[in-house]
Formats: structure tokens, C-alpha cells, sequence
């Protein structure tokens, strides 16, 4: 059975002359030609294809002078009866990145490139770190920070299986009690939906007898953290974190944030 990088380069080449599909495509290659290679992959668009996209792909095949009757209605078919296949890829590129490489928040070198610039030197904590992609980048922009992981997912998908940076094997609520002296903010990046280990982390953040603030990534009341988590949490409005949620990616449905958290 074909891949699903391999439907993705057939697709490339299939729809090469569609400016529009092939935006698309490209950026789902070379994200996945980065994360191959263990880099961070670039800024991502929404992987939305136009709804009139049909109509352009038969008037251009139409208007084709190079191309017969025959030859024109061949490819018409070939490409209408693809499109829906290449969308359905598109809309499960999450699904690929988990899969393949246990990334399930998509982050980018441009996001991280800010994230550093936000947390400008401070010593930080990441909890439920995965294989490590935040910790990595900001490793890269010579942040110092720990990444954290318990790895009780590895059996189940790729997270663990995969570090991109060095990983302690350490469950949240482990990390925070051995390094909650010396750190200064900490990261919690989709924390699994419906486990209220978010909970008690908060709550142990918040008896802690020093102020350190939670930046966390994830879709509220949606696809990560607990209900309980989003009820008790308090929002802090910070204009930096606003900005740095216009560097955050969203290619598709799930609407995922930064949020800094008390």
C-alpha cells in the first residue's frame, strides 16, 4: 500500500500546473523532509484547498491547446476523481506527524525562534516534553531548559521513540518537585485530554511558595488537557503572548494556543 509521503510526491507531481495544490504539498514535503532530519520544520499554512478548486482544475484542463478532446477528458477525471484523496491527506496531516514522528502540537523553528525570545534567557522546565522538539529548539537558541517526560506513551505511538534532545524520564509532577527551585517558568505542551495530571501540577504550582509562571500550549475545552484543568486555570493577559500566538501554525481544525497560566 502507497504511503503516505509517496501519495503526497504523486500528488506534487499530479497537480504540479495548480500553483494552488502545489503550495500545499510542498509544505507538507519539507516539513516532513525536516523532521527526517531531526531539524524543525518551517511555518505552515492552512492546508485548506479552495472550494472552487474543481472549477479551476476543469477550465484550465479545458483551455489546455496542447491537449485533444480525449486527452482532456482523460485528465479531468484523473485529477477530479483525485482531489478528494489529496484533501483527506491533507486533513490527516496531524494524524501523520503523530505517527511518524510523536509530534502532536506542529512546532515550528519560526514559533520556537520567538518562543525564545520570550522566555530571554531564564532557566525553564518542560513537563510531558515528548521527543523533546520545544526543549530542542530552544536548546538551538541557547536557552537553558530541561526536558521532561515520563514516556508512558511509547508502547502505545511514536512519542519516546523518537528524542530529538535529551529527555529525562520524569512523570510532570516528578520534574516539578526536583526542579522547581531552580527554574523560573515552566511548559506544558498538549497535555493528554480528559488526565487531570494538569490538575495537580497546577495545584502544586500554585502552593509552591514561589511565583513561576505556566505557558501553556494546547486547544482549550478541545483536544488536550482536562475539562477540570480549563475551569480552574487563570488566564493572564500578556501582550507577548498574545504575539507570539501570531507565530503559532494552524493547518487545520484543531485550534490550539499559547496561554500563560497561574
Amino acid at each position: 500500500m502507497e504511503n503516505y509521503i509517496n501519495q503526497m510526491e504523486r500528488f506534487r507531481t499530479e497537480y504540479k500546473n495548480f500553483p494552488q495544490l502545489s503550495f500545499l504539498i510542498n509544505h507538507v514535503l519539507q516539513a516532513d523532509f525536516f523532521l527526517k532530519i531531526n531539524k524543525l520544520p518551517q511555518d505552515i499554512p492552512s492546508l485548506s484547498i479552495p472550494e472552487n478548486m474543481q472549477n479551476i482544475i476543469y477550465h484550465q484542463i479545458m483551455e489546455d491547446s496542447l491537449l485533444n478532446k480525449t486527452e482532456k477528458e482523460s485528465k479531468w477525471e484523473q485529477l477530479s476523481n483525485d482531489l478528494p484523496k489529496l484533501e483527506n491527506n491533507l486533513r490527516n496531516f496531524r494524524d501523520y506527524l503523530s505517527e511518524t514522528y510523536g509530534m502532536w502540537a506542529y512546532i515550528s523553528s519560526l514559533f520556537v525562534s520567538h518562543l525564545a525570545n520570550y522566555v530571554d534567557g531564564k532557566k525553564g522546565l518542560e513537563v510531558m516534553a515528548g521527543n523533546g522538539y520545544i526543549s530542542k529548539g530552544l536548546k538551538e537558541h541557547h536557552q537553558d531548559i530541561i526536558a521532561t517526560d515520563d514516556l508512558s506513551w511509547v508502547k502505545e505511538n511514536e512519542t519516546g521513540k523518537h528524542l530529538v534532545t535529551k529527555v529525562e524520564n520524569l512523570s510532570a509532577m516528578e520534574a516539578f518537585e526536583k526542579y522547581k527551585d531552580q527554574i523560573e517558568y515552566l511548559i506544558m505542551c498538549w497535555s493528554p485530554d480528559g488526565i487531570e495530571i494538569d490538575v495537580e501540577l497546577l495545584e502544586a504550582i500554585r502552593n509552591y511558595h514561589r511565583d513561576i509562571p505556566l505557558i501553556v500550549i494546547g486547544e482549550k475545552d478541545g483536544a488536550t488537557n482536562s475539562k477540570k484543568f480549563w475551569n480552574i486555570a487563570n488566564f493572564i493577559d500578556d501582550a507577548k503572548i498574545n504575539e507570539l500566538n501570531n507565530y503559532y501554525s494552524h493547518f487545520d481544525l484543531i485550534q490550539d494556543k499559547i496561554y500563560l497560566i497561574k
